[in-house]
């Protein structure tokens, strides 16, 4: 009886598994090909770096706005209706990216992808955990991860061979009818799998998180370029420290916040959050800075850039289901300890670069430490929302995509700080060290190389320090996983706690 209920199940639920995996896809795909294209649009358009990084800062700051409030979007409308509007809304944007005839549409078209692309993440979790049950939820949120890790990795390498043998816009020109495709599958397969009800909006909650995350979203991204003492970049951070002290006492005092933040009262969310966000921004800190070290140091192509880069986007493509197999087996805790410890010592590793280190060094401590992550994301994530349970998922789905947001832009911009700022001193002293003349072009050239490659040594070993802060917390993170009958009653419990909505 049990196994022909769960075969049901299956069966009901497989393809509206697979349609939002095919979207999350495209939309992951299409959050790391804009990075390749850039050169090549800077040209086309005839516009500074400056300018066109507009293009990843614009996607940035639309995801601030639209992710906090996913969560009443995923109470007051359906599955249905919210994937097939964050769906078609993304395959609109990519259309314009696409034909876009001016620099402002095409930021236009980004905002457009950026609303689109920032529901779908926070709705897919939410289903994965209403419909899977727990024993299967580490397995479903693996092969989740396999879109969510897997797209990334081979988007630069896919998009540099476009780019090379095409033109930009045939990037956009591929994922908009992939987008389009699954739009119209998913008005025939997907189906409603949550409740829905008639909750009022916090307008006044809204433009505070807008403000709030858009200000240091901005800062963040600006310090990048103008330093973190720029008057523009302090007034951000001020304005948006503000705005965000403000929204979060309006959340804790409203009927119906858009972010509930009394969720951290529950410790192994509060604790897996933090790991997150130490996570998090260690991944970044080499996804930012090895392309830079490949393309600028180096002098290899984009395309040769990315094959680098590949090999680890195809491991943690294949380790996602596993891991969560193993996770549904073992749970969070060995998994986080021993992909963090893989993860320090690679991360260390990367901090021994020099301007000549052999290609296969870099290939193979890349692609380890990717493993080392591919261990410990998706279980660390699954078990934070495992303890909040699905009374009070949708909070839990908004609140960690926020923080893993806020804590990519914040690693983007703070590692690039560190090794622009770092990588000067470190030139400084070796032109000084050696009597280099600035009339000595070769020898000036070989000083800014070496000090660019021990900036980003440095940033590595920031790098390293929040991996090792992200270990020392695994070994709280609850070491056996408790059964359904263990977790229902007292989360019935505790839900009775945190004031619901109305």
């Amino acid at each position: 009886m049990d196994t022909t209920k769960a075969t049901t199940q299956t069966l009901r639920t497989t393809p509206i598994f697979a349609v939002l995996l095919a979207g999350a896809f495209v939309a992951f795909l299409n959050q790391t090909v804009i990075n390749v294209a850039l050169p090549k649009i800077m040209d086309y358009f005839k516009i500074s770096a400056v300018t066109a990084n507009w293009l990843s800062t614009i996607f940035l700051l639309t995801n601030g706005i639209v992710i906090p409030i996913t969560a009443f979007l995923m109470e007051r409308y359906t599955t249905r209706q919210l994937f097939l509007f964050s769906i078609g809304v993304f395959a609109v944007g990519t259309l314009i990216c696409a034909t876009a005839a001016t620099f402002p549409m095409m930021l236009v078209a980004r905002v457009v992808q950026a609303i689109g692309a920032g529901i779908l993440f926070p709705l897919i979790t939410n289903v994965i955990f209403t419909i899977f049950p727990l024993e299967r939820r580490g397995f479903a949120m693996g092969i989740f991860g396999v879109a969510m890790n897997f797209a990334p990795a081979v988007g630069p390498t896919w998009a540099g061979w476009i780019i090379e043998t095409y033109s930009w816009r045939v990037i956009f020109y591929i994922i908009a009818p992939i987008a389009l495709l699954d739009l119209l599958i998913a008005i025939f397969l997907v189906k409603n799998v949550t409740e829905t009800s008639r909750p009022k909006l916090d307008v006044l909650g809204v433009i505070l998180s807008t403000i709030g995350f858009g200000g240091i979203l901005y800062g963040f991204a600006t310090a990048g370029t103008k330093g973190w003492s720029d008057l523009e970049v302090v007034t951000l951070f001020i304005i948006g420290a503000v705005s965000l002290i403000l929204f979060v006492w309006r959340q804790l005092t409203v009927n119906h916040p858009i972010l509930e933040f009394r969720i951290f009262k529950y410790r192994m969310f509060t604790l897996t959050t933090i790991i997150n966000v130490f996570v998090t921004m260690a991944m970044f800190s080499g996804m930012i800075l090895m392309p830079i070290y490949m393309q600028n140091v180096r002098g290899f192509s984009p395309l040769e850039a990315g094959f680098m880069l590949l090999p680890g986007g195809i491991v943690m493509g294949i380790m996602s289901p596993i891991t969560g197999k193993l996770f549904d087996k073992y749970g969070a805790r060995w998994l986080a300890i021993i992909g963090l410890a893989i993860t320090i010592i690679t991360t260390y590793a990367l901090t021994k670069l020099h301007t000549d280190t052999h290609f296969s060094y870099i290939l193979w401590v890349y692609t380890i430490r990717m493993f080392g992550m591919s261990i410990l994301m998706m279980p660390i994530f699954t078990a934070g929302l495992n303890d909040l349970g699905l009374g009070l998922n949708r909070y839990g789905t908004a609140m960690v995509n926020t923080f893993r947001m806020v804590a990519g832009a914040v690693g983007m911009a703070f590692f690039v700080s560190i090794m622009t700022n770092q990588g000067e001193n470190h030139v400084k002293s070796i032109i000084s060290q050696n009597h280099i003349l600035p009339t000595d072009k070769l020898h000036m050239a070989l000083a800014i190389n070496r000090g660019t490659v021990m900036g980003i040594n440095d940033a590595f070993m920031v790098a390293t320090y929040l991996s090792v802060a992200a270990f020392i917390l695994s070994f709280f993170i609850r070491g056996r996983r408790r059964s359904i009958e263990e977790v229902v009653p007292n989360r019935e419990k505790q839900l009775k706690k945190v004031p619901q909505p109305q």
